[in-house]
């Protein structure tokens, strides 16, 4: 038997917030080994990243967690060790690579200054971290100041860091979540590097389960704070034994789904005020869930069809349904515009951003971000922008929606006030208003009563799929899912003629990713509006679109009909980015 750098048993989280205790981790136990990758899958709400902050011993204090069970790291006992002992785990023993480089990188402080301290001052050993972390200009890296690396390069440096401690047990909480799909393939493979070469353990927090097959050797699904399934993934992909798994899997959409039909969705979250802590959380979502699931907590137990542990009553009696669909799987409704007035149009734009100045005297240098960009979006149709990090889709999408102005070119915009759905749903929206407060701002200048606008925002709100009650909650009492909508809402509240987005699914968990795909292409047909979709993602470009348009350092390289993504004419461009695409489908064939 291998030594385990990580051992969970019986880990229980409680949190406080607003007055009210949740159980947000429930009788979570799992292993993990020298050199071995352990994907933790689920969708938002499920535990990850608190499972992730409970091993490090950093749940946040505001919260009073309550933490029951065992994680032991190493020889460490990690619950009820005092601060001082978690600080030197934390230091020697584990490390994070979180989703925000950002957050966990001192803005005032030059890289080298950074790792300095871990380096204990050898310089040669900071340039080799950074090169093995795949910074191939790591002189430049090492002098430069956060600010001025690109979210990509951030990571590595946290790698860098990483690696230079070499820590029993990395945890990586959705490191490549923002990032294009050529930078995030070269992450996923240092990832892979780190564990082979240093035997390394890494908990990969992940709610993309094409990413997860990228990288991990094995799976654990949580739902609602308690393990579904764990196993090897290959295994678990193929012959899932929890119903909650099986609907997981069969709600994740790649370049080959179908586009003339809704994606397949899972019918509903989770919510912890649906169900006791005597039974199976999944009950009322579950289709073959039986009278005592209801009251009768399921235990672990060797799953039937393959090498893992799953916790279900009827996985070993029952083949699993097929997964339950909220959106009809009818073809669309309408036909598609295709010669609607023009919507957006740009003719030859170029967009310039000074550089920073090296020195006192330096002249100061301009970078091209637009290079003579020309596109054309009618009314009815979607053209989605792809391309590397830092190819100009941000600054395209600045420029459609009138917040930066061109340098040259013409830019032409059948509505004056497009609206924009960004990628951070909940910095969106004012956190002191309501819901209903913040749809129902665009209709004042349309609607004088009050009654009315109240009406309109139900409504507007029904069309988003939320409940119009919630026009009375704030914000925070809304999930990520429920937050992404209310800006929807808001957008269509008053249907515009262009609808702007802006990476709105990059944060998601798939089945929420899908449900807000499908939202957008229903929204887009039956009002008919135009509609720019920036993203790096190739999957969801391939199915909200008629068009995609690739980008390449500021330059559109290509544009073609979103069925024709896969065709042998594409170029060099293009064909990178579908090959750095991970993909589960191609895992299981091999």
């Amino acid at each position: 038997m291998v030594d385990q750098v990580l051992t969970v048993a019986g880990l229980g989280v409680v949190l406080s917030r607003n007055g009210r205790k949740h159980r947000v981790l429930d009788d979570i136990s799992f292993a993990v080994a020298p050199g071995e990758i352990l994907a933790v899958v689920g969708e938002s709400g499920a535990g990850k990243s608190t499972l992730g902050a409970a091993i490090q011993g950093l749940l946040p204090s505001d919260s009073a967690p309550e933490v029951s069970g065992s994680i032991r790291l190493a020889e460490l006992e990690i619950v009820g060790s005092p601060p001082h002992l978690l600080r030197s785990a934390r230091r020697l023993l584990v490390r994070a690579v979180p989703q925000d480089p950002m957050g966990a990188i001192n803005p005032t402080m030059t890289i080298r200054r950074q790792l300095h301290e871990s380096a204990d001052g050898d310089e040669t050993l900071i340039l080799d971290s950074l090169r093995r972390a795949g910074l191939r200009d790591e002189k430049r890296i090492a002098g430069a100041f956060p600010h001025r690396l690109s979210g990509g390069e951030r990571q590595r440096v946290l790698i860098a860091m990483a690696m230079m401690a070499r820590p029993k047990l990395l945890i990586a909480d959705e490191p490549t979540t923002a990032l294009d799909v050529t930078t995030q393939a070269q992450l996923l493979q240092i990832v892979r590097n780190l564990a082979r070469e240093e035997h390394t353990a890494i908990i990969y927090i992940t709610h993309d389960l094409n990413v997860a097959a990228a990288v991990a050797d094995r799976v654990m699904v949580l739902f609602g704070g308690r393990m579904a399934e764990i196993g090897t993934l290959r295994e678990v992909a193929r012959n899932p034994q929890h119903p909650y798994s099986a609907s997981l899997f069969a709600a994740r959409y790649d370049l080959t789904s179908d586009r003339s039909r809704p994606l397949p969705t899972k019918r509903t979250a989770f919510r912890r005020d649906e169900t006791s802590e005597r039974g199976c959380n999944y009950v009322l979502h579950c289709q073959i869930a039986r009278p005592d699931c209801s009251s009768i907590r399921p235990r672990e137990r060797r799953a039937r069809s393959h090498s893992g542990l799953v916790a279900c009553h009827r996985s070993d009696e029952t083949p699993l349904p097929t997964i339950p669909v909220a959106a009809s799987r009818e073809a669309w409704a309408g036909e598609e515009v295709t010669d609607g007035p023009v919507a957006l149009e740009l003719l030859d734009v170029h967009k310039h951003f000074p550089a920073d100045r090296q020195g006192v005297w330096e002249r100061r240098r301009l970078i091209p971000a637009l290079r003579g960009v020309n596109l054309s979006i009618a009314l009815g149709q979607s053209v989605a922008v792809v391309g590397e990090s830092g190819s100009g889709k941000s600054t395209l999408l600045k420029i459609a929606a009138g917040l930066m102005a061109a340098d040259s070119g013409h830019v032409s915009c059948l509505d004056p006030r497009p609206q924009v759905i960004f990628q951070d749903s909940v910095s969106a929206l004012t956190p002191w208003l309501s819901v209903g407060d913040q749809v129902g701002e665009r209709l004042r200048p349309h609607v004088a009563s009050a009654a009315e606008r109240r009406r309109r925002v139900g409504e507007a709100l029904q069309s988003v799929g939320l409940d119009p009650s919630l026009m009375h909650a704030l914000p925070s009492e809304l999930s990520v899912g429920q937050c992404q909508r209310a800006i929807v809402a808001r957008a269509v509240v008053v249907p515009p003629k262009l609808l702007l987005c802006d990476e709105p699914i990059s944060a998601m968990d798939v089945p929420l990713a899908a449900a807000t795909l499908n939202l957008l292409n229903d929204l887009r047909r039956r009002l008919g509006l135009a509609m720019l979709f920036v993203t790096h993602d190739l999957a969801a470009a391939r199915v909200i679109a008629d068009r995609i348009v690739v980008l390449n350092k500021g330059t559109v390289v290509e544009e073609f009909e979103a069925d024709m993504l896969q065709s042998p004419s594409r170029g060099a461009v293009t064909r990178a980015l579908i090959e750095a695409c991970p993909s589960l489908d191609a895992m299981l064939a091999r």
